[in-house]
């Protein structure tokens, strides 16, 4: 009668053997599904030559999406409208740039066309130029005018001569018509003078402050180093 007793281990061992086949079943069932769902509405590309046309099961006969090829010419003629439309917009900058440029060139022409009218005027000055000549060299002064407190002396050297001939600008004496030394400013004019018999130009300013009661000034410009020649420039009115 005891040896027909059922174990209690077998059975639990039974049930959770159950258990588990019925969570293994439910497991993939539920995967299964999930991954159909993942899966929805991605195919295998068709790639067989007679694939354009699927006849299904019912006999009916359906037509695959097809691939839309553009024409050449549409291509062009489309590349050529937007080079079109590109051009257009651009069009109003060009314009731009064109004015900034053209208001550029007038305030050039204008600045150029006062200093040609003053330089007239200067060398329409009475006594002027004034020049010194020594060994085909020439200094020649063509006007003297008045300039934020300084007077300004328009200077210009030649060398009609054979050789190069240098300067020091820091040699150069102005005296007034008294023989007082005066301090002076030099700017344009050349270090070495070639004998081109081109015309170097430059300005000589001398402070307003040190010309009280002077009416003239001299320039005496030696060359550097040999001082073989030296240009004298004498009686330059100083013009207030």
């Amino acid at each position: 009668m005891s040896s027909n007793r059922i174990n209690p281990t077998v059975v639990l061992t039974l049930g959770l053997l159950f258990l588990m086949i019925v969570a293994g079943i439910v497991s993939a069932s539920w995967g299964y599904s999930l991954g159909r769902q993942a899966l929805k509405g991605i195919t295998q590309p068709d790639v067989r030559p007679n694939s354009g046309v699927d006849t299904s099961s019912d006999g009916s006969t359906a037509r695959r999406e097809e691939f839309t090829l553009l024409r050449e010419d549409d291509i062009l003629t489309d590349v050529e409208a937007r080079m079109k439309g590109n051009a257009q917009s651009a069009a109003p900058k060009s314009e731009v740039q064109s004015s900034v440029q053209t208001k550029a060139a007038t305030e050039v022409s204008v600045v150029n066309v006062s200093h040609q009218t003053e330089s007239l005027a200067s060398s329409s000055q009475a006594g002027f130029p004034i020049a010194s000549t020594d060994q085909g060299v020439t200094m020649s002064v063509r006007s003297a005018y008045e300039h934020d407190g300084e007077l300004v002396l328009e200077v210009s050297l030649q060398n009609s001569g054979s050789q190069t001939v240098q300067f020091l600008y820091s040699f150069m004496d102005v005296t007034d018509n008294q023989g007082r030394m005066m301090s002076a400013n030099t700017q344009g004019l050349p270090a070495e003078l070639p004998p081109n018999n081109e015309k170097y130009s430059g300005v000589v300013s001398i402070p307003s402050a040190v010309l009280d009661g002077v009416d003239s000034v001299a320039l005496s410009l030696p060359d550097y180093p040999d001082q073989q020649l030296t240009l004298r420039l004498s009686g330059i009115p100083v013009e207030r």
